[in-house]
């Protein structure tokens, strides 16, 4: 676990930070409710439903994990012109995160999620492919060279829903390089995005096995050691974060294993969101100057604040120390 005095000081500099945030957005709708009949019409529970609560989700999560963490933060993402995108831009707006929004056609992506008792019954989504979201080349430039060059780190968010693109990457990428602007992904392999020489890359365990094209063998451990070496051949990544559930953080810097960092989580309730928390926490450490370890440890104790709790949450400054301390 991270020392207290660490942390302290890595919050103290977090606070000076700007974060640009450029993905999928979408908001998190919850239905919380009980069940204690069978529908008469089929063979499913009847919710009566007691509260609706609305939070964001995607990477507008990851830009609400960055202010609860005391940076400023901006998302840009598509906000429709629709009830869920007008939700989803008070609730940034109440935590002081500025939008940039970015053209498209379709609809706010929105997740539904029931839930009885605490326990999630099922999820509801409603979202447009992924042509619909997608930013046309010639505007990616001018909506984000200025925006690059006010913030201290970019993170790409990527759901897998159409914002991020390969030319969009490779632009990004290219402008913050050249105002030395540390650029962090979590990327999702189903897409196939091009990257190269980023800053961070934070896949979970089964990304991180897909990204490097390794089939899992049963019953086996996980290749650490091939899995590193691949993905650093392929994709250059200056620092690699592996999240690995209840195993814990793989870090790994030039291609080399290294250090498996435990997990903090003392109670887990929902892991919604546990990946937003690290990306947000291991990219701010880093931007303030931490090194791979002490970021991987500082994000470790963030994600484990947030497991304990129900649904899409964040932590702040005062329950990370808290949880630390103990």
């Amino acid at each position: 676990m991270i020392a207290t005095s660490t942390a302290t000081t890595l919050l103290e500099k977090i606070s000076r930070l700007r974060i640009l945030v450029i993905g999928d957005v979408m908001l998190d709708h919850y239905i919380w409710g009980d069940a204690t009949r069978i529908s008469p019409e089929a063979p499913v529970p009847v919710v009566d439903i007691a509260r609706d609560t609305h939070t964001a989700g995607g990477a507008a999560n990851v830009a609400l994990n960055i202010a609860s963490l005391g940076a400023r933060c901006t998302v840009a993402g598509f906000f429709a012109d629709d009830e869920a995108g007008r939700k989803l831009i008070e609730i940034l707006a109440g935590r002081d995160i500025a939008a940039i929004r970015t053209p498209g056609s379709g609809a706010t992506i929105l997740k539904t999620r029931v839930l009885v008792q605490h326990q999630q019954l099922c999820r509801l989504d409603r979202e447009n492919p992924p042509s619909a979201y997608a930013i046309p080349d010639g505007k990616i430039m001018p909506l984000f060279r200025d925006a690059i060059l006010a913030h201290d780190a970019v993170i790409l968010s990527d759901y897998a829903k159409g914002i991020l693109s390969d030319k969009l990457i490779a632009t990004v990428a290219r402008l913050a390089r050249r105002q030395g602007r540390l650029v962090a992904l979590d990327p999702k392999p189903k897409r196939k995005l091009a990257f190269r020489d980023l800053d961070l890359i934070t896949p979970n365990r089964k990304e991180a096995l897909q990204l490097a094209g390794i089939e899992p063998e049963p019953g086996q451990p996980f290749p650490a050691a091939e899995v590193c070496a691949r993905l650093h051949k392929l994709y250059h990544t200056r620092n690699l974060v592996i999240t690995m559930s209840e195993d814990g953080m793989l870090l790994s810097s030039k291609g080399k294993a290294g250090k498996t960092i435990p997990t903090a989580a003392r109670e887990v309730f929902d892991v919604s969101g546990a990946g937003d928390t690290s990306l947000a926490a291991l990219t701010l450490a880093l931007a303030a100057g931490s090194s791979l370890e002490n970021a991987a440890q500082f994000a470790n104790a963030a994600a484990g604040v947030v497991v304990g709790k129900i649904g899409t949450a964040t932590t702040t400054p005062a329950e990370l120390l808290a949880y630390i301390r103990k």
